[in-house]
């Protein structure tokens, strides 16, 4: 059997930056993971009850957490901030207390940035949310996967894989289905790879979908 390792941690340091920046005592360590794992699921919370959202995508590619002794400083990754800064300018100031409320932090100032990044259909997370949003319309998954690689296709990405493990169609047996096009060259650490899993709850039951996308660096 081929040894799995997610792409992201295998390319650490290479084409790879982390997520988080900050340090801590080891004593100290957990502290700090389980508050920016707070810290994102807060965020993404917030979007989803907030954001104008008509085709089911949040939009957030990634969320980045600097840490330093006085400070913490988010940076939001989004393919459409529109969806939450049109409806009301105030909700980043909206966020920021909701995210102080939830740390407790009295101490530190918290401030947040919203980045917009071009061609939002490239990025794994944005087209797993939606394939997610087809499924749970139960639209069919192939239509779904093949959707997906057009919207690719615009974003000038030199290829793009995609899995979808379960129930597909409800069926009752559990199988796996994937799709690729273009070049999607896993085991050459030199290559930039974009990777994204996401559960998908639909009515016969919970679906695993996996992208790798090969962005063009140009």
């Amino acid at each position: 059997m081929g040894q799995k390792i997610n792409p992201l941690g295998f390319r650490l340091g290479t084409t790879q930056s982390h997520h988080s920046l900050w340090f801590a005592q080891p004593k100290n360590y957990s502290e700090g993971l389980q508050e920016d794992q707070k810290i994102r699921n807060c965020i993404k919370n917030y979007v989803k009850k907030n954001a104008k959202i008509s085709s089911g995508i949040e939009g957030i590619v990634r969320i980045e957490i600097q840490k330093r002794i006085d400070v913490i400083q988010v940076i939001i990754y989004m393919g459409f901030p529109k969806l939450l800064i049109e409806s009301r300018p105030k909700r980043i100031e909206e966020l920021q207390m909701n995210v102080q409320k939830e740390l407790n932090c009295v101490n530190r100032k918290f401030n947040i940035a919203i980045t917009r990044i071009p061609n939002p259909y490239g990025h794994p997370n944005i087209l797993g949310e939606f394939i997610a949003g087809q499924l749970k319309n139960r639209v069919s998954f192939r239509k779904a996967m093949k959707k997906a690689i057009e919207l690719t296709e615009q974003a000038n990405t030199k290829g793009i894989q995609v899995q979808i493990a379960g129930r597909l169609d409800g069926k009752e047996i559990a199988r796996v289905e994937w799709i690729r096009e273009g070049r999607v060259p896993l085991q050459t650490i030199g290559a930039k790879i974009d990777y994204c899993s996401y559960t998908v709850r639909t009515i016969y039951g919970v679906l695993g979908i996996k992208i790798w996308t090969f962005p063009d660096k140009k």
